[in-house]
């Protein structure tokens, strides 16, 4: 039930067919896992608490830095050394005071993942590295949750929908994050953010991509990103979409699946 306050909040929202006041409903009793306060997730966080996300959680370990405000938009001068869940705990209550906001201060590992992502609905990373994002991907099919994962090069970025615990309307099994990026890049090959650098702005328009992607997801319009991965060239702001199919020698929920538990990760 949506109190007056929220009627008229989320108004412009309410009037859109597709989403009406049953998506805002849903939007409300949604519960959302964010994986990083940084870059991506500030957009991310500051759109679904705008949107209305009922129960929003965030994981990040960091505090907040003088270099982060280039593109770390829901953090300010004013809290440089604070942690980044508080930081944005501040910025969320003070946009919509009707989220619930849960801050983990502690960094995601393969012994207190399943604990975080089954508490929540549905999982959004925005991670800066690939190790998080393969334990992030195989935690969300062990736990039966949707992912809506992202990355950021420095001109570049992609984004996708993960649910490989689910089948398509076809009845064929969906694919994995492992579908897509069999392995991981040799340690080395991939210049860090610190080294290579990142476009600020770029990471502003993939993380509100990507919430708009978690929006349509809770609500349920228009078609969803399983299986097809946007990236985005920033340097030419061009917009292409790579389709992607389910193999079936992934170790996760491939035909011989060897992956039962995140044992694997560290």
């Amino acid at each position: 039930m949506l109190s007056a306050d929220e009627l008229e909040r989320y108004a412009r929202h309410i009037v859109m067919r597709d989403v009406g006041g049953q998506g805002q409903a849903a939007l409300k009793a949604a519960k959302v896992l964010a994986i990083g306060a940084g870059g991506l997730g500030s957009p991310v966080l500051l759109y679904l608490a705008a949107a209305g996300v009922g129960t929003i959680g965030v994981v990040d370990d960091d505090t907040v830095s003088l270099s982060n405000l280039q593109r770390q938009v829901i953090h300010t001068t004013h809290d440089i050394g604070l942690p980044k869940v508080d930081s944005a705990a501040v910025k969320i209550d003070a946009l919509n005071p009707h989220v619930a906001f849960h801050a983990h201060a502690t960094r995601i590992t393969a012994a207190n993942a399943m604990a975080l992502i089954g508490a929540y609905d549905i999982v959004v990373d925005g991670s800066d590295n690939f190790a998080t994002r393969y334990l992030v991907s195989d935690a969300c099919y062990l736990a039966g949750k949707p992912l809506v994962t992202a990355s950021l090069g420095v001109f570049d970025g992609t984004i996708t929908t993960i649910r490989a615990h689910e089948r398509n309307s076809a009845g064929e099994i969906n694919p994995t994050y492992r579908c897509l990026f069999p392995d991981a890049p040799p340690p080395g090959t991939v210049p860090s953010c610190e080294e290579a650098g990142i476009l600020g702005a770029l990471a502003g328009v993939l993380g509100s991509m990507t919430a708009l992607e978690v929006i349509r997801e809770v609500v349920g319009f228009g078609e969803g990103l399983t299986g097809r991965l946007v990236m985005i060239d920033a340097r030419s702001m061009r917009f292409e979409t790579l389709r992607y199919a389910r193999d079936p020698a992934n170790p996760l929920n491939g035909d011989n699946p060897t992956i039962t538990d995140l044992s694997g990760h560290r």
